[in-house]
């Protein structure tokens, strides 16, 4: 981080954004500030976080200048303490207030110029270690257990707000600490809606139910969606079925490092593109994920990135009729040097 600092011509960065204050230091709590210095560390919270900081950074390796204060103002104080030197302090800008940023050049670092910064750490959280790696990987297994041990559900027809409940108790019953994001749950006509949340519907006979959902472990997240049929799937949804299966397929197999994001979305958009549906793929094929259920880069046709081992996408496309409902498949998937490793393995095109 501090080689990204200097290219980016800065003396130091205010890290503000909290994720990535965790991934910096291991960090979880909900309030502080990071000041990365060339030689220095500054970890600013308040008084409910003292230990946690302490044990959170130790455990992490981090060697830091932990400064608690009870109040903004004591903080403000202690930082601009430590800031003296700097004159150019780099600020992510899309993790700064315009109230923040205000106060930043008025009050906490006069003598500084505060210079707007994009993606210097978020570039860097693109390519996962080992470690992130099996966090992920942990995350989908539980995921994929908790999904076939609620399956049988779908028989007792219950309503969308029932089915995910007991799939989001599942999944922490197993050993998450929660869902990656709210899970989706889309039967019959609110499938088609593609972040439909789940409610009252009862699941009856002839629905297509899309659930889209993750597990969270160590704070990183799965993500993966299925579509299930309830009863043998009418003409129109067993083409559906198929159509976005290949297009996923495809997808799937274009993904290796050295090939452009964008190439992978046109893998799977054109195969539903030829079948007569490309208007009803209505969103991009994917995204990175990590501590965050979106992360860069998405896998989309606007995207100027090319992918390389580490990264961790999903690739997940869609149709979406609004007279019949929708389906999307979804899988997480590790980039490799020759291909990717799928990393969600539950079993698509069931008939429940």
């Amino acid at each position: 981080m501090r080689d990204a600092i200097a290219h980016a011509g800065c003396d130091a960065l205010l890290v503000t954004r909290l994720v990535n204050i965790r991934w910096l230091t291991g960090f979880t709590g909900s309030a502080a500030l990071l000041l990365v210095m060339p030689e220095d560390l500054i970890f600013v919270s308040d008084g409910r976080y003292g230990e946690q900081a302490r044990d959170q950074l130790s455990a992490a390796g981090v060697v830091a200048t932990i400064e608690i204060e009870l109040s903004m103002a004591a903080q403000r104080d202690v930082l601009r303490a430590h800031a003296r030197s700097i004159q150019r302090l780099a600020l992510e800008a899309d993790g700064v207030t315009w109230a923040q940023q205000r106060a930043f050049a008025a009050e906490w670092f006069p003598d500084a110029e505060l210079v707007p910064t994009e993606g210097l750490i978020d570039r860097e959280r693109q390519v996962k270690d080992d470690g992130e790696i099996a966090r992920i990987t942990l995350a989908a297994a539980i995921a994929d257990e908790s999904l076939a041990a609620i399956l049988p559900m779908l028989r007792l027809r219950p309503t969308e707000q029932a089915f995910a409940l007991e799939l989001d108790t599942e999944i922490r019953r197993r050993g998450a600490e929660g869902t990656s994001f709210e899970t989706i749950v889309g039967s019959g006509p609110n499938g088609a809606k593609p972040h439909a949340r789940p409610g009252s519907r009862v699941i009856g006979e002839g629905d297509l139910v899309v659930v889209d959902f993750g597990a969270k472990v160590d704070g990183y997240c799965s993500d993966m969606t299925r579509t299930f049929s309830i009863g043998e799937p009418s003409s129109t949804h067993a083409r559906m079925l198929a159509v976005v299966g290949e297009a996923q397929r495809a997808g799937v197999a274009a993904v290796r490092a050295g090939v452009a994001v964008s190439a992978v979305d046109a893998a799977a958009r054109d195969v539903i593109a030829a079948a007569g549906w490309g208007d009803a793929f209505t969103h991009p094929t994917g995204h990175a994920l990590g501590l965050e259920i979106h992360e860069h880069p998405r896998v989309a046709s606007t995207v100027d990135h090319t992918l390389v081992v580490g990264n961790v996408v999903t690739v997940e496309p869609g149709v979406y009729l609004p007279d019949h409902g929708g389906v999307r498949i979804e899988d997480t998937v590790l980039v490799t040097s020759d291909g990717c490793q799928p990393l969600t393995h539950a079993p698509k095109l069931t008939v429940i």
